[in-house]
């Protein structure tokens, strides 16, 4: 077996070490072999197909021993999404081409999403039918693999309605639907060989799995793997996109409100409303003598006669990415919170370190969504193309709009 101590101090298992390592979360998984060719490491470690988003052993239709779960995470149609403050995972299925049936798909990936969901909300019983499941992610430009960790399905701090959502998308004009799948990453640092390799001979003893994963199939508790950012501020390159194709997104849209600043303000009241759908109302002022406009709003905490109301305020800019949101901009939003309330700050471009790390410290009840959110709330959204983005502009803050204001 692979020794543990070198794993947590490389970070990288071989392609010859595969067939006897454990699973560590965060750990590459390299599927090179000695020729220097590329392969891909999942068959060796856990004996998988070599292909596909959707990999596993026994049936899709009728039991499932084992679930592989794989993702490039680059996929700015389907963005699939690790949260590791919260351990919630987002996974999109496998119909991504119109004429197909929701659930009809080659891999069965969608038919094994609405399995797995609907056996884990069925008592006791049906958590025993959910195999382990397991997420990978792609780790470089080669075939290595990031393993992220075990998974269940489900979140507990969300509704069952909320956890697998079928959603509506087009292409070319054509409408077809996928499943948005929601998931717990449990906290289990590390699966066991021993454990893996009975499942893989067909005599799964699950007494050797993670007690995380025992808790929950007994249960339904879901210990969450929870890691709270070190770092609390981002620096300008954490808010800035991180591919050419994300800021040709980004600067599409401050190209869209040039000469009309002002008018970015209902784009980042939109934006604001994807980022906390718990917003319940956004009201939007005239514009003053600078240009700027501010936004005041409420935030639904709780629900029917149980619920209240929280304002906040909020700040747009519509800079370029070499501008940066610095103190000027940010006492103006300051002045304006009142007790009790919290501000949003939405901007194409980024908060400056200083200005960041002053509202961290001072502890300023400020959202800051920066150039890089923006693209992100975009692809969440079906917007992930510049095409998306730009019907999207067209349609809900057309230009010739201002003039007959």
């Amino acid at each position: 077996m692979v020794n543990s101590h070198s794993i947590l101090t490389s970070a990288k298992v071989a392609l010859d070490e595969l067939s006897v390592a454990d699973l560590q979360v965060d750990a590459v998984y390299v599927g090179t072999r000695t020729d220097g060719a590329p392969a891909d490491p999942l068959n060796a470690l856990l004996k998988v197909a070599n292909q596909g988003g959707f990999r596993y052993r026994g049936e899709a239709r009728k039991k499932l021993e084992l679930l592989v779960l794989k993702t490039s995470m680059d996929d700015s149609d389907w963005p699939d999404e690790l949260d590791p403050e919260t351990g919630i995972f987002t996974y999109y299925g496998d119909n991504k081409d119109p004429g197909v049936d929701l659930h009809d798909t080659k891999k069965f990936g969608n038919l094994i999403l609405r399995t797995i969901f609907e056996d884990s909300r069925a008592g006791e019983g049906g958590r025993q039918l959910v195999p382990p499941i397991f997420l990978f992610a792609r780790a470089g430009t080669s075939r290595a693999l990031r393993f992220l960790g075990l998974a269940v399905p489900g979140a507990s701090d969300l509704d069952a309605s909320e956890e697998l959502v079928a959603i509506w998308r087009s292409t070319k004009g054509q409408r077809f639907q996928n499943y948005r799948a929601r998931f717990t990453v449990l906290d289990a640092a590390r699966m066991s060989r021993a454990w893996i390799d009975s499942i893989i001979a067909g005599k799964p003893d699950h007494s050797l799995a993670p007690e995380a994963w025992q808790l929950w199939r007994k249960t339904g508790k879901r210990k969450a793997l929870v890691a709270p950012r070190t770092l609390e501020y981002r620096s300008p390159a954490e808010q800035l996109p991180a591919d050419s194709p994300s800021s040709a997104i980004v600067e599409a849209i401050r190209h869209h409100f040039i000469g009309r600043e002002h008018a970015f303000e209902r784009c980042a009241a939109a934006l604001a409303q994807m980022m906390i759908p718990q917003i319940a109302a956004l009201d939007l002022t005239r514009p003053t003598r600078d240009g700027g406009r501010d936004g005041i709003g409420q935030l639904r905490v709780g629900s029917g006669p149980s619920g209240i109301l929280v304002d906040f305020a909020l700040e747009a800019k519509c800079y370029s990415i070499t501008t940066g949101v610095g103190a000027k901009d940010m006492s103006r939003l300051i002045s304006r919170l009142r007790h009790r309330q919290f501000g949003v700050i939405v901007t194409t471009s980024y908060v400056t370190p200083q200005i960041y790390e002053e509202i961290k410290e001072d502890q300023h009840p400020i959202v800051v969504i920066a150039a890089r959110d923006i693209v992100e709330l975009l692809r969440r959204n079906g917007r992930g193309s510049m095409e998306a983005v730009r019907t999207w502009l067209n349609e809900e803050f057309p230009a010739d709009e201002e003039a007959q204001a």
